[in-house]
């Protein structure tokens, strides 16, 4: 079987579950050793309080080819990740692939309420979760990864660029938190570049995480009975999906052409020929533009 990833070193920080998870997985599944962060452990959980661990990820990245390796972080205290980055340069003395895909956020935001009506201590933890994490890992994991030429760093976030220039997200925290993130990317692109790096904004399309489909009361199995409630989640992905983006994107000798911009797994799948888990390419952004934000019925053809 191909392992185009090989002996590179990734770190997905946030992996206890969705797109982390997925990311990690796929990731292991190219051949890659996978650290894998967050702070839900077998023996303590975060304020989530859910069942999804950081070491059944790892379980999963190794299952899938690769080598996973839990590591307990919580990316708001420097400290932490210092130490985690310190253990990847003991025992791998490199790092070529970054995805901070911390965020937390999904109990922190409330739609469509106003700055002045939103729970402020939410919104400011929500900032802190998913923009603080990012510069916190950034700071001590790319001197690690720019040892070596052609190393990746993926910012994830929820909407691209030019989707989110031009829509109200959420809530005014919410549209911050994933505006900044996007900058990021932006702003690494131009840090990283000329020291031989590359760095891109990610995002899934309408992603079938566990909870998003404990939402719907549905599993991965049934999950098109959410369509009764929900016709336009027929093009909702798999986390696995955008997983396979960045195996891609990690994959790509010429990547550097991607540097400082925003990308979709959608998007990416017409360029790399990869698919979701069903055999289908979801175009998630595409959709929501033509389709479900301009009012048309659901109507996934053409789409996946």
């Amino acid at each position: 079987m191909s392992a185009p990833l090989e002996g590179k070193v990734a770190l997905v920080a946030g992996a206890t579950r969705g797109a982390g998870r997925g990311i990690a997985v796929e990731l292991g599944a190219a051949g890659a050793t996978v650290y894998v962060t967050g702070r839900s452990t077998r023996e303590r959980r975060s304020e989530y309080d859910r069942p999804e661990t950081i070491e059944d990820t790892a379980d999963l990245v190794t299952a899938a080819g690769g080598r996973g390796i839990a590591v307990p972080t919580d990316h708001l205290v420097p400290s932490q990740v210092r130490t985690l980055v310190d253990r990847m340069a003991a025992e791998q003395g490199r790092l070529d692939i970054l995805v901070n895909d911390i965020w937390g956020g999904e109990r922190l935001f409330g739609w469509d309420a106003p700055v002045w009506e939103h729970d402020l201590d939410k919104g400011l933890r929500l900032l802190r979760l998913a923009v603080e994490t990012h510069a916190i890992t950034s700071h001590h994991a790319l001197p690690l990864l720019l040892r070596r030429p052609g190393g990746l760093v993926v910012e994830m976030t929820d909407g691209t660029a030019e989707y989110n220039r031009d829509t109200y997200r959420v809530s005014f925290f919410y549209d911050l938190a994933k505006s900044a993130v996007l900058r990021m990317a932006f702003s690494l692109g131009h840090e990283l570049g000329p020291r031989g790096a590359t760095a891109v904004a990610l995002t899934p399309g309408w992603l079938r995480s566990e909870m998003m489909l404990e939402h719907f009361g549905v599993t991965e199995e049934t999950w098109r009975d959410a369509l009764k409630a929900e016709p336009h989640f027929g093009i909702s992905e798999t986390p696995s999906y955008v997983g396979r983006a960045i195996a891609a994107l990690a994959a790509d000798p010429e990547v550097s052409r991607w540097n400082g911009t925003s990308l979709s797994s959608g998007g990416l799948a017409q360029v790399y020929g990869f698919t979701d888990l069903d055999g289908s390419r979801p175009d998630a952004w595409r959709y929501m533009t033509e389709v479900q934000d301009a009012g048309r019925p659901a109507d996934t053809t053409g789409y996946r």
